[in-house]
């Protein structure tokens, strides 16, 4: 299926947001997750689906000052 990942057209096999991330090789790392523009706990990635045309976003912590 295609979805926009950080604002990339991607085609993925994934069917849930947690398995998108394993696919992209995020599935470790500490990040933010949004869908369709609204912020997307941890704990529901593994619930939530994906389907053709969704927007992921995937935010890493950065530090700084």
């Amino acid at each position: 299926m295609w979805i926009e990942v950080n604002g990339e057209r991607r085609t993925l096999a994934a069917a849930t947001v947690a398995a998108a991330l394993e696919e992209l090789g995020w599935s470790g790392a500490r990040v933010a997750t949004a869908l369709n523009g609204e912020f997307l706990p941890a704990a529901a990635r593994a619930d939530t689906g994906l389907k053709d045309g969704d927007r992921l976003e995937v935010l890493a912590p950065m530090q700084g000052g």
